[in-house]
């Protein structure tokens, strides 16, 4: 079946508008916790910073985020993936207005960069809001349309440095209010809540997924995959700056090449896992990522040479996005939101360490296995090699498992679930 073919039955399977808006909200809610790495540089300027301060600053949102993210999807449970968004936004707004009235220190930008993590806590539920309308042989593609909503890492990256270039870095805090207030209102308006949501269950019933052995494998390749990108994304503008003395005001430019190809990758990997498999999927994306991240390491003299090594990295980690989130809800019926925060959250927070690593490996010298790195960010491209290497290895551990339980040949929906793979899952894998 083609693609058209295919997207006009999607389309009609499940509840468009509440897909659109969800990918909305999740669009400004990236952009907006990207903001202080976008704007690093000038605000680096102002405060004179070092570059293990840089590397913190932009790491900070990063950490916030992550760790606000299983919550929010616990809560979501209770209240609704609607509501929650909305209570969320709300959050954000009042956050912005804070931004821009009174910080004006670099203890201040921390508690910023706090703030700003409240939007990073968006992703499990936006995911499941947008995608729990949809039967489960469309689920990759929904969750990657939700998904695709990482492109507000783009917005950012393109607008913030020439709008704190004209108007002042604060100021970008006001002008962002403005498309969080208008995803508010569309969400508000025009999405509901998904019949797939189970019934409330006590809090432990959710908080056991903390012991699940399928959640932590997933969890090690979301590190790789949205880790390396939020982490990457939030320090290229540093990274360009530093490495390559790219002007301030221009550095959004080259990021923004490399990023973009994440966003759109990411709806057509949740396709293509449908199609193919996402542990197929998995295995090839993994390997493109180890080897293109170990060439970024060597740091090439010329800035178009890393960005071209960086758009293929960047476009198998947003395909990668999309193959996790194929799996993810045919894994966890039900508890698709506490799920997704779970793991984006420990995939966040994967990428919260790669700007710090990245910092310190500028500032300081390391040896690593024999090799001295003096005052250079390969350490924090190393970092990320180690890591793939490691959830290559995890996949190939549960293949055969997951194949025999709760998913079909190389990660394919099951059109059915029988009652022999219920009772393995029940007892094998929980």
């Amino acid at each position: 079946m083609s693609f058209l073919a295919t997207f006009k039955e999607f389309r009609k399977s499940g509840h468009m508008p509440t897909l659109l808006t969800s990918f909305l909200y999740f669009d400004f809610c990236f952009a907006i916790w990207v903001l202080n790495g976008a704007m690093a540089l000038f605000i680096a300027e102002q405060f004179g910073l070092s570059a293990a301060e840089k590397g913190f600053m932009v790491a900070v949102p990063v950490w916030a985020g992550a760790l606000m993210r299983f919550p929010l999807g616990i809560l979501s449970q209770y209240i609704g993936r609607k509501n929650a968004a909305l209570l969320e936004m709300g959050i954000i707004l009042c956050c912005l207005f804070f931004g821009w009235q009174f910080v004006s220190s670099y203890n201040h930008v921390l508690g910023m960069g706090v703030a700003l993590g409240v939007a990073g806590a968006s992703f499990g539920v936006a995911l499941s809001l947008g995608s729990g309308s949809f039967p489960p042989k469309f689920k990759g593609l929904a969750m990657g349309i939700a998904g695709a909503g990482n492109s507000g890492t783009v917005l950012a990256l393109l607008m913030a440095p020439p709008m704190a270039k004209v108007y002042g870095w604060k100021m970008v805090y006001g002008f962002a209010m403005i498309p969080m207030g208008l995803a508010f209102l569309l969400l508000l308006i025009f999405a509901k809540e998904p019949s797939d949501r189970e019934a409330k269950k006590p809090l432990m019933d959710y908080v056991k997924i903390l012991w699940n052995r399928d959640a932590w494998i997933f969890n090690l390749i979301y590190a790789v995959t949205f880790g390396g990108f939020i982490g990457l994304s939030s320090f290229l503008p540093v990274f360009f700056g530093d490495q390559y003395g790219i002007p301030k005001a221009s550095v959004g430019k080259y990021s923004a090449a490399i990023v973009i190809v994440a966003s759109v990758l990411r709806v057509a990997g949740g396709w293509l896992s449908d199609h193919l498999g996402g542990i197929r999927l998995l295995y090839w994306l993994c390997g493109a990522i180890l080897v293109t991240v170990g060439l970024a390491a060597t740091l090439p003299p010329n800035p178009l040479v890393t960005v071209a090594i960086l758009v293929v990295t960047f476009a198998a980690m947003g395909a990668g996005n999309g193959a996790v989130f194929q799996l993810v809800p045919l894994r966890f019926r039900g508890d698709t939101a506490v799920a997704s925060s779970l793991i984006g959250e420990i995939g966040a927070l994967a990428g919260g360490f790669l700007p710090y690593f990245m910092g310190l490996g500028k500032q300081h010298t390391f040896s690593i296995m024999g090799s001295t790195f003096g005052h250079s960010f390969a350490p924090g491209f190393l970092s990320g090699v180690a890591l793939t290497g490691l959830a290559l290895l995890a996949l190939a551990l549960v293949d055969r498992r997951w194949t025999t339980t709760w998913v079909g040949a190389h990660g394919k929906a099951l059109e059915t679930f029988g009652e022999e793979r219920r009772h393995a899952v029940a007892t094998d894998i929980d």
